[in-house]
């Protein structure tokens, strides 16, 4: 029988698959990381199901499963698209997962799955609408609102990363060409890998350098906070959201947190804006943790 108090949530990347068990109060009480077999599909079906089986062996307990992915379920097929794990485009994930675990099974994109954790228990806990940002290899974003994931008639909320960066400069025109097949994408100005293209070197070394009095480095983190300001002012404007939480890898940059919300002023469109730019509370486990919270509390409403 489901002990429905009990969750697992599993992060389907790339190169690793990695699963916890939450007890009911959000208490860690299991980890495990596998590989991922990402070049056959039914080998990921797999290994998730004989990740989920271990750890319920485990803790001796039956647990509700959730899984971050990175992509979406098309509400045209029911079969997911727009993963970067290609073997998964275009295959019905959840019900394949519900078959081999013989339960309910709840999938999202790993964005929301990042912004469900921090409006959970993380950074803007408490608060009624989150946009959960992701700026790492690429730029994604999630929308929750009262603790559920938003994800639209297309599957695609909170997709700002390939929206083009608003106020555009002259010299930020046409902007680079984004693998979306346009120009000029947020996505190609605020990724990690862009970031250290401007700045010939990763963020550590350009904030160590700004830090060093390095006027050279302190000049491509601002024309970056200018950027990312612009970007988050457009979804500000759109959502107006109680929060904004960082997250992937540049979220570790301090910086961006005091100096954003001060230039994004200049783009909103009101007399002030209050809204918080927080740093995540839960980090690289945002992801897995948002995914067990897709079964939510008792009393709750249910995602999905």
């Amino acid at each position: 029988m489901l002990e429905a108090r009990y969750r697992i949530g599993v992060d389907l990347g790339g190169t690793k698959t990695e699963a916890i068990l939450l007890a009911p109060d959000g208490q860690e009480l299991v980890r495990r990381r596998v590989p991922t077999p990402a070049q056959e599909y039914r080998a990921i079906v797999a290994s998730v199901a004989d990740l989920v089986r271990g750890i319920e062996h485990q803790a001796g307990v039956r647990a509700s499963v959730g899984v971050a992915m990175p992509g979406a379920i098309s509400p045209a097929t029911g079969r997911i698209k727009n993963a970067n794990t290609v073997v998964l485009n275009g295959q019905p994930l959840d019900q394949d997962l519900a078959a081999a675990l013989q339960r309910p099974v709840r999938v999202q994109n790993d964005a929301n799955c990042f912004a469900v954790s921090e409006a959970t228990d993380g950074a803007a806990a408490g608060q009624r609408v989150v946009f959960g940002v992701i700026l790492g290899t690429g730029v994604g974003g999630g929308i929750v609102v009262d603790g559920v994931p938003l994800a639209g008639a297309n599957a695609i909320a909170g997709e700002w990363g390939h929206n083009p960066l608003p106020s555009p400069r002259d010299d930020e025109r046409p902007g680079a060409a984004c693998y979306c097949s346009r120009h000029g994408c947020i996505e190609t100005f605020l990724s990690g890998p862009a970031l250290a293209r401007a700045g010939g070197r990763d963020a550590a070394a350009l904030v160590a350098a700004a830090e060093a009095g390095e006027a050279a480095a302190d000049m491509v983190l601002a024309r970056y906070e200018d950027q990312l300001a612009r970007a988050l002012a457009s979804v500000i404007n759109l959502l107006d959201p109680d929060a904004i939480v960082l997250g992937g890898g540049l979220s570790k940059v301090m910086r961006f947190y005091c100096t954003v919300p001060v230039i994004w002023q200049r783009y909103v469109f009101s007399d002030r804006c209050d809204t918080p730019l927080l740093p995540p509370v839960h980090g690289d486990s945002s992801g897995v943790r948002g995914a067990a919270w897709l079964w939510p509390r008792e009393g709750e409403a249910a995602a999905g």
